[in-house]
């Protein structure tokens, strides 16, 4: 599963996740920084990606339009890199299996 990464969330997630989610990109190195939510989701739709976000707006999108693409949406508040980090490999068995449902559109990932 590759990601398509939210400007709301850190572009060094990329390389931070490499080993975990190869050919992710961050939207601000794709030329979509201050794009809108739509086009960010005709993007990831088109790429194949699934996009990681802590913006309400794509949980919402993933209710009514359903997948592609996935929504993986991060319940971290303000929350720094690190502790996103260890909230996604924490919870990579739950990622792979979020991806293999093809009828699963959104996946909720929480700090505990």
């Amino acid at each position: 599963m590759k990601l398509l990464i939210d400007e709301n969330l850190s572009p060094s997630l990329v390389s931070l996740l490499s080993d975990l989610f190869p050919g992710s990109e961050h939207t601000y190195a794709v030329g979509l920084g201050g794009a809108t939510d739509t086009r960010l989701w005709e993007y990831a739709r088109a790429g194949g990606f699934a996009i990681l976000s802590k913006d309400n707006d794509f949980r919402q999108r993933a209710f009514v339009s359903g997948a592609p693409p996935k929504v993986i949406w991060l319940d971290v508040g303000n929350a720094g890199t690190a502790p996103i980090v260890e909230l996604l490999r924490r919870s990579r068995l739950r990622i792979e299996t979020f991806n293999e449902s093809p009828d699963a559109a959104l996946l909720v990932l929480k700090l505990r």
